[in-house]
């Protein structure tokens, strides 16, 4: 890509002010359009490099809101597991204590 880097020299098409005879008029208008294609060319070649690279960097972008939100749907099924367990965890943890005190309560009138 270095060679189509876009400089002055490049993309000077047009070279003097010098008076130009009605002989020389022809080939120096030549000359001018010349420098102008190849001007153009040389931004046409930057323009469509210019143009590959906003795809591929949209494509990437695109790539990457899937794959945020797969993991966002991951962590969302995390968070609901988390929280099921959380809760069994306490409904677990009361249940223990219930059976608890009832084999206390149980046992105390046993004795």
């Amino acid at each position: 890509m270095s060679d189509m880097k876009l400089t002055k020299d490049k993309m000077l098409t047009f070279t003097g002010h010098e008076k130009i005879s009605t002989l020389k008029a022809g080939e120096k208008l030549t000359e001018f359009g010349d420098n102008q294609n190849n001007a153009n060319e040389l931004l046409a070649t930057n323009i469509n490099a210019l143009i590959k690279r906003v795809c591929a960097l949209e494509d990437q972008q695109v790539k990457t809101a899937e794959v945020l939100r797969r993991i966002a749907d991951e962590l969302n099924s995390f968070k609901k597991e988390i929280d099921r367990v959380r809760l069994a965890e306490k409904l677990n943890s009361g249940a223990i204590e219930r059976i608890d005190r009832a084999l206390k309560l149980a046992d105390s009138d046993g004795k």
